[in-house]
């Protein structure tokens, strides 16, 4: 651990909160329930360290000179892996973490979620323009009862939902005591994930109006995907894409009372595998020669979401969109990425042929200034090593 605090003093009210993330994030399975993804098979390739970013120069917004290493430090880094044309060039851990244990990844789980369910559209079992009641059964009050799948992949459902990871009051604190995330409330109801999900509320506009991030979309996807599949999320995922993509760390995902995986933010996973499943996507869905994910399903995602919904919407890319759950940046060298809360992110070059991935414990969920530092950093970084 650390000498800051002990054992004793991570509870389930604090375990998201700093210093003590700095543990959690990378022993979630001791405070959460879990189910496995992949067992350790161990690491056969030997570390190159950090010397090609130790004096890297990065100059982020106002004006900041700082190098890529120092970056990584100051933000907050926990760990970091740079691939360029599949091979490793690049790893760095701060002194806290440990390179072999599962670090949460928060909302990248989403961007696995959208590969999985190309995956499941490929084999037959999943329509992305039917219904999500083709699926699960929802109650017409419920939000998801007029959605399509294709909805809950782009993030424009119609729901009334706010995402504000601080709150304890309101739905959000409801959804994430159903996933276990919280601890219940005195004489509180005990609710199960899906039972939440249904329950919510649609909006006053219609479903593909706006484009609205709400991390209880991307769940009622995994439930599609599972109930599509007819198998459990974690061993789809685990069959279909962890070990197809040759993933060599331990990896596993959150779940809820029932063994509901929670698919919009509980997995997690080692840096090097998520850049191994940057990779694939990099690739147009290959890895070892095979096609994982379907090719004409990555090219989409790079090509064919809204950009106005988007714009209207986050501002974090102003060229960029949102599409199967994966963010178009829109640079000029066409990069893609995954984020997640506290600094999650898989950085996707395909003109310098480069995967970054940067896992931290950042003190605040959200942080609209350190983002922009941070999509400046990764792709000056991309571009350079």
């Amino acid at each position: 651990m650390t000498t800051e605090f002990t054992r004793r003093d991570v509870r389930l009210s604090n375990w998201r909160e700093y210093p003590y993330s700095r543990w959690t994030f990378q022993n979630v399975s001791e405070l959460v329930p879990v189910a496995p993804i992949s067992w350790p098979r161990g690491e056969d390739e030997a570390s190159p360290g950090s010397d090609r970013i130790r004096d890297m120069p990065l100059r982020l917004p106002g004006g900041l000179q700082t190098s890529a290493l120092e970056h990584l430090t100051q933000s907050h880094g926990d760990a970091f892996v740079a691939m360029r044309g599949g091979h490793l060039i690049a790893e760095w851990y701060a002194p806290h973490s440990a390179p072999d244990a599962p670090h949460l990844i928060f909302s990248v789980s989403k961007s696995v979620a959208g590969l999985l369910a190309g995956i499941a559209a490929e084999e037959g079992l999943l329509d992305p323009d039917a219904p999500v009641t083709e699926y699960v059964p929802v109650p017409q009050c419920g939000a998801f009862s007029d959605a399509t799948v294709r909805h809950l992949l782009d993030m424009t459902v119609s729901l009334r939902f706010e995402e504000n990871y601080l709150d304890r009051q309101s739905d959000f604190d409801r959804y994430r005591r159903a996933m276990l995330w919280n601890p219940e409330r005195d004489g509180g109801k005990t609710e199960t994930l899906e039972e939440v999900l249904l329950s919510l509320p649609k909006d006053d506009y219609e479903h593909g109006e706006r484009y609205h991030y709400a991390s209880p979309v991307t769940d009622m996807l995994g439930l599609v995907v599972e109930r599509a599949a007819g198998r459990r999320y974690h061993a789809y995922l685990a069959e279909k894409l962890w070990r197809q993509m040759g993933a060599r760390g331990s990896a596993y995902v959150t779940l809820d009372r029932e063994g509901t995986a929670r698919a919009a933010g509980g997995i997690c996973a080692t840096a090097r595998d998520l850049a191994r499943l940057g990779q694939i996507v990099l690739r147009g869905g290959i890895a070892d020669g095979h096609q994982v994910v379907p090719r004409a399903w990555i090219d989409d995602i790079a090509a064919n979401g809204d950009r106005r919904l988007f714009a209207r919407e986050d501002g974090s890319f102003p060229n960029g969109h949102y599409r199967s759950c994966w963010y178009a940046t829109g640079d000029d060298h066409g990069s893609l990425a995954a984020i997640g809360i506290h600094e999650q992110w898989i950085w996707i070059d395909p003109v310098r042929d480069v995967v970054l991935v940067k896992l931290s414990s950042r003190p605040e969920p959200t942080d609209d200034d350190a983002t922009r530092r941070e999509i400046a950093a990764l792709g000056q970084i991309a571009r350079a090593i």
